[in-house]
C-alpha cells in the first residue's frame, strides 16, 4: 500500500494508497472513478503470438495445472468456523468464544481485514479480467484449454477466500456488516483497470505480483492476530496466505516460461508494468461515503506493517530474482533498457521511502473514519 508519506509514488503503486507531500495528505480525487474514465488500451499484443500460447498449452498442462488441488484436499470455510448443525447451546458458546477472541484486536486491524475481505470478494472480476486476454481466454466458458480450465479453477479456489474472511467478520459483530456488503457491491460494479490491455504477457506479471502481495499481506495479518490474541483467527489468515503462494507459484512459473521462450517480448510487459505502476486490484474501492476509501484503507495498512512500500519493493527484488532478470540473454536493445530499469527499481524505492517514513514520522499521522467499524476513527 502506498499510503501516508511516499511522497513520489501513486497510490497504485502497493497492493493499496493516499500520499503525503510537506505533511499534508493528499488525495487524487473528490468522487469515485469509474474504470471506464482512466485510461484503456485494448488488445496490444501482436496477432503472431497468439501461436506461441496455443504452442504452450501441453506446457501449461504439465506445469501448471498440477498446481491447483482436487476439490477434496481443499479446506472450506465452514470447518473453520463455528459449526451452525452443532445444539443451539453449543454453537452460541463457540460463536461467544470468537467474539471473546476478538476483543483485544485495535479497530485498525479490521479495518485493514474488511479491506481485505472486500477484495477477495471482488473474485468475479478478477475472472472477467483474465478471461479478456487474447490467446489465453476462456472462449465458451467451459473450455477445456489449460489456460480456461486454470482460470475457472483458481477463481473457484479464491473464492473461499472473502466467504471464509466474510462469516468470520460477521460472527465477530466488530464490523457494520450493511457497509462492508455494500462496498462489495459497489466495487464488483465499477470493475477495475490494472492496464492489461487484454494482453497476457502483462497479464501473467501482473497476478505474479498481485499474489505475491496478497500472500505478504495475509501473513502479516495472520502474524497480528496472533499477537492479539486470536490464533483461529491467525490460522484462517495462514491459510489462506498458503493458497496465494501456491498461485503465485503458477503465475511465476508462466512467465519464467515466457521469458525463456520469448525473453524481449516478456521482458517488455514487465518493464512496462512497473513503469505504470502496479494498479491494485480494489483501486476503485467505495462504500457510498468516503470517494477516498482505498487510500484511505491503503493508510492504515501500512501504519500496521500490513504491506508497504518496503513490501513492495521486496517483491520486486523476489521476482527479479526467481526469473534472472540481471542475468537474462536474447534480449534486444529495448529489451536491455527496460532490464536495466526493472533491476534497479526496488534499491531507488527504497532509497524514496526511507526519505519519505523519516518525513511522516516528524509530521505525525492523520486519523480517518471508516464506515466498517461504525464511523469510529483509528
Amino acid at each position: 500500500m502506498q499510503i501516508l508519506g511516499v511522497a513520489n509514488f501513486s497510490a497504485t503503486t502497493t497492493p493499496h494508497a493516499c500520499i503525503q507531500r510537506g505533511g499534508a495528505t493528499t488525495y487524487r480525487r473528490s468522487q469515485p472513478v469509474s474504470a471506464t474514465a482512466l485510461k484503456q488500451i485494448a488488445h496490444s499484443m501482436p496477432p503472431e503470438k497468439m501461436e506461441l500460447f496455443k504452442s504452450l498449452e501441453p506446457w501449461a498442462s504439465e506445469n501448471v495445472l498440477p498446481l491447483l488441488k482436487p476439490v477434496e484436499q481443499c479446506w472450506q470455510p465452514q470447518q473453520l468456523l463455528p459449526d451452525p448443525a452443532k445444539p443451539v447451546s453449543d454453537f452460541m458458546d463457540e460463536v461467544r468464544a470468537l467474539q471473546d477472541r476478538t476483543k483485544e484486536l485495535p479497530d485498525e486491524y479490521f479495518v485493514v481485514l474488511v479491506g481485505d475481505m472486500v477484495t477477495e470478494d471482488a473474485v468475479p472480476t478478477y475472472q472477467t479480467m483474465l478471461n479478456t486476454a487474447d490467446g489465453t481466454r476462456d472462449e465458451t466458458g467451459s473450455s477445456p484449454t489449460p489456460w480456461a480450465v486454470w482460470t475457472r479453477a483458481w477463481t473457484a479456489e479464491e473464492n473461499r477466500h472473502g466467504d471464509l474472511l466474510r462469516a468470520y467478520l460477521y460472527l465477530s459483530g466488530r464490523v457494520d456488516m450493511l457497509m462492508v456488503e455494500r462496498t462489495v457491491q459497489y466495487l464488483i460494479g465499477a470493475g477495475m483497470n490494472p492496464g492489461l490491455e487484454n494482453n497476457p504477457y502483462l497479464g501473467y506479471v501482473y497476478t505474479s505480483f498481485q499474489e505475491r502481495a496478497t500472500f505478504v499481506s495475509h501473513c502479516n495479518t495472520a502474524r497480528l492476530a496472533k499477537e492479539g490474541g486470536d490464533p483461529v483467527l491467525a490460522n484462517i489468515c495462514g491459510v489462506i496466505a498458503a493458497d496465494e503462494k501456491r498461485h503465485e507459484r503458477a503465475y511465476v512459473r508462466i512467465v519464467g516460461k515466457l521469458l525463456e521462450v520469448d525473453p524481449n517480448e516478456t521482458m517488455l510487459a514487465i518493464g512496462k508494468l512497473l513503469r505504470n505502476k502496479i494498479t491494485m486490484p480494489a483501486h476503485l474501492m467505495y462504500d457510498g461515503q468516503d470517494p477516498q476509501l482505498f487510500e484511505h484503507f491503503a493508510f492504515v495498512a501500512h501504519k500496521l506493517g500490513v504491506y508497504t512500500p518496503t513490501d513492495y519493493a521486496d517483491i520486486m527484488d523476489f521476482l527479479v530474482g526467481r526469473w534472472g532478470l540481471e542475468k537474462l540473454e536474447g534480449l534486444k536493445g529495448d529489451g536491455r533498457r527496460e532490464q536495466e530499469y526493472v533491476c534497479s527499481l526496488a534499491p531507488r524505492i527504497r532509497k524514496l521511502q526511507a526519505r519519505a517514513e523519516e518525513r511522516a514520522h516528524k509530521d505525525g499521522f492523520q486519523r480517518l473514519k471508516f464506515s466498517w467499524i461504525f464511523n469510529r476513527e483509528v
